[in-house]
């Protein structure tokens, strides 16, 4: 019977370390928008996806034009995995382009 105890007592102490790692590793997961993917995007709030936006592009103009692009860019297929900084920077220059012409 002691030896089944003590064994016992082993795994739950084996146990308990794997848990606080696995909770440790998704506690240490980036939640910066900014090196996000647009899955993330979907999932932030509109005050943080507007501060991102600020951060990425370095100017108040036309911040929720950018807002609303990559908003627009996150929900269409296939683009959850896609960069935020990358669809940051095409919604930028297309209204860079727009602004221009």
């Amino acid at each position: 019977m002691n030896f089944a105890k003590k064994y016992f007592k082993i795994f739950i102490g084996v146990a308990v370390l794997l848990l606080v790692m696995v909770v440790f590793f998704f506690a240490q997961r980036s939640s910066d928008l900014e090196t996000g993917v647009l899955k993330d995007w979907l999932a932030a709030p509109m005050d943080r996806r507007v501060a991102a936006a600020q951060i990425m592009t370095g100017a108040d103009k036309n911040i929720d034009v950018l807002v609303a692009c990559i908003d627009k860019m996150s929900s269409l297929p296939d683009s959850s995995e896609m960069a935020i900084r990358d669809a940051a920077s095409l919604c930028h220059t297309g209204i860079q382009l727009k602004d221009n012409l």
